[in-house]
């Protein structure tokens, strides 16, 4: 029987960061300089490459435009094939790594399922905290949802931190500053969901 696969008939958009990042390094362009050219934010550049942000369709075409990136060959590599077939399987060989925030130390994301629906999209992803992980406290423009598979650590929500072990779930609006901190001498894995709307998330 053949195997569906959860990203077919989607734009990847967990993949727009880490293309945008690819793309200004190629041109050796700092964050700064690409803020010069497209007229935005180097704040909100920072959102977009570390997938906390999905740009509009405007300003993601201007940031294209001023990296010379052709949309055709950019699109490309977000775009799969097939529609939904009414069902996902997702075998964990088939998990996609990816950066989220450049230069966190400890992190590693793999996107288990990438979905878009009328009125926004949603990511799935798993994540793994190494003991003496870190990482500042970032937002994200989606509502996240936490919930932890193995260990212990602490989640930090601008001035209050919640105890979290495993089988604790954290839902909260990914615009308040957030950071997961293993201070733990074990590895911790939680599942993370992020909930884009229309709506500015």
């Amino acid at each position: 029987m053949k195997q569906e696969s959860a990203n077919q008939g989607q734009l990847e958009y967990y993949k727009i960061g880490g293309l945008v990042r690819k793309y200004r390094k190629e041109k050796d362009l700092k964050l700064l300089d690409l803020s010069t050219l497209t007229g935005i934010k180097s704040a909100m550049l920072s959102k977009i490459e570390n997938g906390r942000m999905v740009p509009t369709i405007p300003t993601l075409f201007t940031i294209i435009q001023k990296l010379g990136i052709k949309p055709d060959v950019f699109f490309a590599q977000l775009s799969t094939e097939n529609d939904f077939p009414g069902y996902f399987f997702l075998p964990k060989d088939g998990f996609t790594s990816y950066e989220k925030e450049e230069g966190a130390v400890g992190y590693q994301y793999q996107s288990i399922l990438e979905y878009n629906f009328e009125g926004g999209a949603f990511q799935i992803s798993l994540l793994t905290l190494q003991p003496g992980s870190q990482r500042s406290l970032v937002t994200t423009s989606a509502y996240e949802f936490i919930y932890v598979i193995d260990g212990n650590l602490l989640y930090q929500l601008e001035d209050k931190t919640f105890h979290m072990t495993a089988g604790d779930a954290l839902f909260f609006d990914g615009n308040i500053a957030h950071v997961p901190v293993n201070n733990s001498n074990a590895t911790v894995r939680l599942l993370v969901l992020y909930l884009f709307t229309d709506q500015g998330k």
